[in-house]
């Protein structure tokens, strides 16, 4: 199987900032392993918005697919309570 490219979004970035370093690794492998298979268990579809979610700890990553370029985009990363509060 081909691997998938992770692009993300560019608020993703403030998203970092917020998640103490420890958890922070953690969800860079959890991205990094979306590489080899984007649809892990435990992702969930987000039929609302067409988006998958995985979890990760308390916090939630918020990604599409494109399955045609192979491509991830990484659109939001959150504390599970505030994730979907703050999406757009």
């Amino acid at each position: 199987m081909d691997e998938y490219k992770i692009f993300f979004k560019k608020s993703v970035e403030k998203d970092f900032l917020k998640i103490p370093k420890q958890y922070l690794v953690k969800i860079l492998e959890k991205i990094d392993g979306l590489k080899n298979n984007p649809k892990p268990d435990g992702s969930e579809k987000r039929t609302s918005y067409d988006l998958y979610r995985i979890r990760q700890g308390t916090y939630k990553i918020v990604y599409s697919i494109q399955d045609q370029e192979l491509i991830i985009w990484v659109i939001k990363v959150g504390h599970r309570k505030e994730i979907y509060k703050k999406l757009s």
